[in-house]
């Protein structure tokens, strides 16, 4: 499933991804990674100005379908 943007050399993968990495890899926009871990829906580290989210906690995302659905995306829309 994750392609070569989480591994660092052979048999070796990357316990972290940044926002940016996470959003080109599974296609979930930087800011609502970002969401997701400022509201505690995933687990995260912060390292500097960087946020950092465990592959592991990506590939939950991923594994359980977390994006956000459209009807609470319209609930935010001003009126």
């Amino acid at each position: 499933m994750l392609n070569s943007a989480v591994v660092i050399s052979a048999g070796s993968r990357r316990r972290y991804l940044s926002v940016a990495e996470a959003e080109a890899e599974f296609g979930i926009s930087r800011w609502t990674w970002r969401r997701m871990a400022y509201d505690g829906r995933i687990a995260s580290s912060k390292v500097g100005t960087r946020l950092l989210i465990p592959v592991g906690e990506c590939d939950r995302v991923i594994r359980e379908g977390a994006r956000p659905r459209l009807a609470e995306a319209v609930k935010r829309l001003p009126a």
